[in-house]
């Protein structure tokens, strides 16, 4: 038993120290109550929304520990203190303007993926871990987000590290519990498509009506066509104005692209219609000017339904 004895001490500290070793677990859910002032411009949003910690350890104090890194502002918290089967129960109600970097690829047929991301500032991994409360986490289905539909809503723990011991020499890597609150959110399109597109395409139409005097006739013929690629230009810089800056080739910039394209097209054709004309050629004058005007207007239409099909799927 004596030879025993020692080996019992070793086990028994040892169970002991990976006891200590385990961190904290604080259950944390989220109720999103709204999703508003989306502003793709400033890459912000602002959200309202309930967090709530049940927990035992009474070193944790969220109220002063909380942290949202992706947060741009965070107002000052409305607090509820409890408690619920033994442990410290802590409600916070939440306003927040977010950081988003939003993808436009798509515009106005776009699904972003926002996401909130919660940690305590005092204590890393090894001594707190958020379990997620994902039965009671949710969003307000009725007013949570206008012109938008939520297509998925989940709670998750992950880690988050931090490239930097914070001074601490010996570590050069901090790795804290995050507890993260992700949502999809999909445009109601079709409303804003034609609000924000509608200029350009009657732009495209006042171009297209050149095709109907005489070729002889040079004022409608190039006149139309240089005042419809002025408009479709300026509702280019207005819808410029409401999206972030982006090296990606959007769906604006493509179906804009393509009117500008279409209407150079028109006075192509109106030049060679009128190159015939000059040479007393009135036939084929007349023939370009009709297969000139379907291959435009044909060509055009199809590659805008594709193009917005594409954005759309």
């Amino acid at each position: 038993m004596k030879r025993f004895l020692p080996l019992v001490v070793i086990l028994t500290a040892l169970s002991n120290s990976m006891a200590m070793a385990q961190p904290d677990t604080v259950k944390a859910g989220a109720y999103v109550i709204s999703v508003h002032d989306i502003n793709f411009h400033e890459k912000e949003y602002t959200v309202r929304f309930w967090l709530w910690f049940l927990y035992s350890n009474p070193d944790f104090d969220f109220a002063r520990q909380l942290d949202i890194p992706n947060a741009k502002t965070i107002d000052p918290p409305e607090i509820i203190y409890d408690s619920l089967n033994g442990k410290a129960w802590v409600i916070m109600k939440m306003k927040c303007v977010m950081k988003q970097n939003w993808d436009v690829r798509d515009f106005p047929f776009d699904e972003q993926r926002l996401k909130v991301q919660i940690e305590n500032t005092l204590f890393d991994k090894n001594s707190l871990v958020f379990k997620p409360d994902k039965s009671g986490s949710n969003f307000d289905k009725k007013e949570a987000i206008d012109g938008w539909a939520i297509t998925d809503f989940q709670i998750t723990q992950s880690d988050n590290d931090y490239e930097t011991g914070f001074g601490d020499q010996e570590n050069d890597l901090q790795y804290f519990s995050a507890l993260r609150i992700g949502m999809s959110i999909e445009r109601e399109a079709w409303g804003l498509f034609m609000k924000i597109f509608i200029g350009m395409y009657i732009a495209f139409l006042i171009a297209t009506i050149s095709f109907t005097p005489n070729p002889s006739e040079l004022e409608p013929r190039f006149g139309l066509p240089v005042g419809g690629l002025f408009a479709a230009v300026g509702n280019k810089y207005i819808i410029d104005s409401l999206l972030p800056e982006s090296s990606d080739f959007t769906l604006v910039d493509t179906l804009h692209a393509l009117t500008y394209m279409a209407i150079f097209a028109t006075l192509l054709v109106s030049a060679i219609a009128l190159r015939y004309h000059e040479k007393g050629n009135d036939e084929a004058s007349v023939k370009v000017n009709k297969i000139g005007s379907r291959i435009v207007v044909g060509t055009y239409l199809v590659a805008n339904i594709i193009f917005v099909i594409l954005a759309i799927i």
